[in-house]
């Protein structure tokens, strides 16, 4: 049976990883129990959809503080704060630090598995996005200069002939160079042209001083 996601714990008492180790398994999760932030970075793999289940209050350190760490080092794990009674206040600067969810103990079974469940779905829509942007990357990266210059004046809604102009080529040749865009890109439409680009981040221009 596929795992439900996978959960890193991180709290320094023996008896709270391990009544959650115990919940969890049962639910078909996979776990990963840790007594402070050092030892979960060292098995954390950002290539893995997870979260972090997370205690804000640690014998050696604060849950702020962890999560301010990995902001640090550019982990966008989603994390679910674990608070006790009277401490709702760092869980909502916990919140503006990027976290999805918190929990006030004690919680209930359900709350706890809802949270999970919305912070690995966080977590998978996340490595989609970054999956995408790998793949338009590598897309990219094979056209050449010229139909780099081509793609970039054709999106921000020159004709061919223009594009000529702009360029100081034939019109064939732009229609050449077009043709060879839209299949090295996998471009269904000019409109999904336009959107693959935006979302690598090039500037389109209409300024022939910025291609060529």
């Amino acid at each position: 049976m596929t795992a439900r996601g996978r959960v890193h714990v991180v709290d320094d008492d023996a008896d709270v990883r391990g009544s959650l180790d115990s919940l969890l398994r049962s639910e078909n999760f996979e776990i990963f129990l840790h007594e402070n932030s050092a030892v979960f970075l060292e098995a954390y793999d950002p290539l893995m959809p997870a979260c972090l289940l997370l205690d804000i209050r640690l014998e050696k350190e604060d849950g702020l503080e962890v999560q301010e760490k990995l902001l640090a080092e550019d982990i966008r794990l989603p994390v679910v704060i674990m608070t006790g009674h009277g401490d709702v206040p760092s869980a909502v600067r916990s919140m503006k630090q990027g976290a999805v969810d918190f929990l006030s103990k004690p919680f209930s079974d359900d709350a706890l598995l809802a949270a999970l469940d919305k912070a690995l779905s966080a977590d998978r829509e996340r490595l989609r996005a970054q999956n995408d942007r790998s793949a338009l990357d590598a897309l990219y990266a094979t056209l050449t200069p010229r139909e780099k210059d081509v793609a970039i004046l054709a999106v921000s809604g020159l004709m061919n002939k223009q594009i000529a102009a702009e360029l100081g080529i034939e019109t064939i040749t732009v229609k050449v160079h077009r043709g060879k865009v839209m299949r090295k890109m996998e471009a269904r439409s000019l409109a999904d042209l336009v959107r693959m680009l935006e979302a690598l981040g090039v500037r389109i221009w209409r300024d022939r001083r910025t291609v060529g």
